[in-house]
């Protein structure tokens, strides 16, 4: 037990970090930045979870879930910012919190990380491959149902444009950052001008009757979740958090940042405040054209809600650009989660090969199998099931970070260089976000804590049985 507790408190020098990052290239400024954190952020969620979390939670008080959401996703991108600018590595909450906390702790917040990716990779081409279906159906183009679907889901046996949109992401990232990058920014500004179109024209058919009561009474759902009142709202913020946990995919490409200093915590803090603009502006004009009963159970009430107002090209021209949008999140989650797999492999806490890099310097390997498992998770499972897991793992690595500038900031400007941005009202915020971070997890439903805790427990195996053993070798 002592040597398992000495394992696992053992930190990691930062200048081992800086030496193995090395050769991984610095092509990356704040607008790229900017466009995988928008990209990642504003994706599947913004075009379906306003009108579905009103119906199901919140009333026209949707806008305040959003914004209690972001009140808490802020907090921690402050401590994201800190971390990433004193320590601009490869793998954000992983390594981040093996250098201030110790190897095992860095281990248990890098696979939450780890589930968190798989997942939501393939949480996003399933999501993609639905819209982008239902958009080709009218137009004659429907694939056979055991090609459509995944298994067991509407008679489906895999679903082949899931599988296409993970291989298409991978051959682009293979062939380096800056390529991806490039595709990226013009993607996220066709999405944003979508959006922006939305508010727009659909702040053309609001009624302001439809916002009354803004804060519905509150009674029990069926299936006992709450709906009105604060409880009502409470419920909205952990089905929302999903929405912003995207700027952990900026902080994981740190070691390919220009003047990582300035370049992290202006593309973590300025995607995110972007990201909250957009959601709040969705969420109010979409209860604002209708009453928000009228979204149960809609899986795309933003088209729903153009067409019924009178705007059926509008809808289409939206709802093509938002498979398009679901697209970028993929690239910015698939980059994200390929640099934490080759960070898992380059301390050998995962096979060793995980962390070599290719001719070009990019960890390709680790691709390879991010992948791999994501075809297999969103060829098979169906997008329900996904969407139930993908903010347990990521809640729980920003409890850590959280909780590591308590002790980042003691080291910095003595072993540890002085960050360009620091989480302000130090010590209190930081105990703050924590706390929020706490809240929204218990928050979440019962089955994603479940399987979270058995995907811990295994994950708690094989750093007992292989990883720590495989670092003492190293050492």
């Amino acid at each position: 037990m002592g040597k398992l507790w000495s394992k696992m408190t053992q930190k990691k020098d930062p200048k081992e970090y800086q030496q193995k990052d090395a050769h991984l290239l610095q092509v990356l400024g704040v607008r790229d930045f900017l466009a995988l954190g928008v990209g990642t952020i504003v994706s599947t969620s913004i075009f379906t979870l306003p009108g579905i979390v009103a119906a199901q939670h919140a009333g026209p008080a949707v806008v305040l879930s959003f914004l209690a959401a972001a009140i808490v996703a802020g907090l921690v991108a402050f401590a994201y910012a800190e971390m990433s600018s004193a320590l601009p590595f490869a793998g954000s909450a992983y390594s981040w919190i093996n250098v201030v906390f110790g190897e095992g702790f860095g281990w248990i917040a890098g696979w939450a990380l780890i589930a968190e990716y798989f997942i939501a990779v393939a949480f996003v081409a399933s999501g993609l491959s639905a819209n982008l279906q239902g958009l080709l159906e009218p137009l004659g183009f429907k694939l056979p149902a055991q090609l459509s679907a995944a298994f067991g889901s509407n008679g489906g046996m895999i679903d082949v444009i899931a599988i296409l949109v993970i291989v298409i992401v991978a051959f682009l990232l293979s062939r380096g950052t800056s390529n991806a990058a490039q595709v990226e920014n013009l993607l996220v500004i066709l999405k944003v001008a979508a959006i922006l179109v939305f508010i727009v024209v659909g702040a053309t058919a609001i009624k302001f009757s439809n916002y009354q009561p803004f804060i519905p009474p509150h009674k029990v759902n069926p299936d006992g979740t709450s709906f009105g009142g604060w409880q009502g709202i409470y419920a909205g913020i952990s089905s929302i958090f999903l929405s912003y946990i995207g700027f952990d995919s900026i902080a994981a490409n740190a070691a390919e940042a220009k003047d990582p200093a300035k370049t992290m915590p202006r593309g973590i803090l300025g995607s995110l405040l972007i990201a909250v603009a957009l959601f709040s502006g969705v969420s109010l004009v979409l209860v604002g054209m209708f009453h928000y009963t009228n979204y149960t159970g809609n899986a795309e009430p933003v088209g729903w809600a153009l067409r019924h107002a009178g705007h059926p090209i509008v809808a289409t021209v939206v709802q093509a650009i938002a498979v398009i949008g679901m697209f970028t999140a993929l690239i910015g989650m698939t980059l994200a989660g390929s640099r934490l797999l080759y960070s898992f492999g380059r301390d050998k806490l995962l096979p060793s090969w995980l962390g070599e890099l290719d001719q070009r310097n990019l960890p390709n390997h680790a691709l390879i199998l991010l992948s791999i498992v994501a075809i297999f998770l969103g060829a098979v499972f169906p997008f329900s099931f996904l969407s139930q897991l993908v903010s347990a793992g990521t809640l729980i690595a920003f409890m850590f970070v959280t909780l590591g500038i308590y002790k980042l900031r003691p080291r910095e400007g003595k072993d540890l260089p002085v960050p360009g941005f620091k989480m302000p009202l130090y010590p209190v915020l930081p105990a703050v976000a924590f706390i929020g971070a706490l809240l929204v997890f218990l928050g979440l439903d019962h089955m994603a804590k479940l399987v979270t805790g058995i995907w811990f427990i295994f994950g708690v195996l094989v750093y007992i049985f292989y990883g720590m053993h495989a670092t003492d070798q190293e050492d």
